[in-house]
């Protein structure tokens, strides 16, 4: 029988508001799943593709996990060993959730496994972000980090992937609302201005300071007052249906903050208990629903574990 590897790599929410591509965290659901087999026939290839409604191509080179893994194949000088790739979508393209992340980080993985594990998992992320470049056109690790390290990740340097872990206060919750409607991370990227104010520039600095800070301290009041972004958010909300609304039931059932998730439509809160996160998200998908928009809600603590293998 041919030796094989199952990997799961977790959804990931990206800039928590004011870290825009500097910080992101895991969640413990959705994700995608890579399965690698050994292949009698010499080279990378994706076999089979499922869950995306076809949407995928199956060449290496136009596929986000194909070209993770086959970076990281030319780097360890395998290109002559058979490898098969299944690619098993388990979460939404353009959802803000960091789906092409999700799949560059669990194909590293599986072929890193499969291969002998010849690398470290930190090893592996330089790779796993080149996979996300095919994908959106820029460099970043603040989905590909969290979804393969876990945790929560800071981005000191993107260029030269120089990222530390952020400390978790124990009780802190995301909510996580995906109305069912997509936003593709090049458009969302092509509205944002490349200049800031001086004034913008030192408040969402003292927002990003104070809040790795208060998490560190276990704060919540800290987080609460400092997860705001006043760059990004209001440039991308025109295009999130319903955004200061449903902001508004996160704030008003409790939450720390409420932002867009990555390059949205999903939106995530922070909360210092299920109970309340609970109710928001529940709250906010009625007030979608109310408008014929269909969503799905995740709750979850920061997801310590990001990509493993079954």
């Amino acid at each position: 029988m041919r030796k094989g590897v199952r990997v799961f790599a977790p959804a990931s929410v990206a800039n928590v508001a004011c870290g825009f591509d500097l910080l992101g965290f895991a969640i413990d659901g959705p994700g995608d799943e890579i399965i690698a087999r050994e292949s009698e026939q010499p080279g990378l290839v994706i076999s089979r593709i499922s869950g995306d409604n076809g949407c995928l191509p199956k060449e290496i080179g136009k596929n986000t996990a194909g070209v993770a893994a086959s970076a990281l194949v030319h780097h360890l000088g395998q290109e002559e060993t058979g490898i098969e790739l299944e690619i098993i979508k388990k979460m939404p393209f353009g959802s803000g959730l960091g789906s092409s992340a999700a799949s560059a980080a669990a194909a590293v993985v599986a072929v890193n496994e499969l291969l002998g594990r010849p690398l470290s998992r930190q090893e592996l992320l330089p790779f796993a972000v080149t996979g996300e470049q095919a994908a959106d056109g820029a460099y970043h690790a603040d989905n590909v980090a969290p979804a393969l390290l876990g945790g929560m990740i800071l981005i000191r340097d993107n260029l030269l992937l120089d990222w530390y872990r952020v400390p978790i206060p124990r009780g802190l919750i995301a909510l996580v609302v995906h109305p069912e409607i997509t936003i593709l991370t090049k458009d969302a990227r092509e509205i944002i201005r490349d200049t800031v104010s001086l004034q913008q520039h030192t408040e969402q600095s003292g927002n990003l300071a104070t809040l790795i800070l208060g998490l560190a301290q276990s704060n919540f009041e800290m987080i609460r007052k400092s997860l705001k972004d006043v760059i990004i958010e209001p440039q991308r909300a025109r295009l999130i249906p319903y955004f200061e609304e449903m902001q508004q039931l996160a704030i008003s059932t409790g939450a720390l903050g409420c932002s867009i998730s990555g390059a949205g439509p999903s939106i995530f809160a922070l909360y210092s208990n299920s109970v309340q996160a609970e109710s928001g998200g529940k709250q906010i998908t009625q007030l979608l629903e109310n408008q014929a928009i269909e969503s799905q809600m995740f709750i979850s603590a920061i997801n310590l574990k990001g990509t493993f293998v079954y």
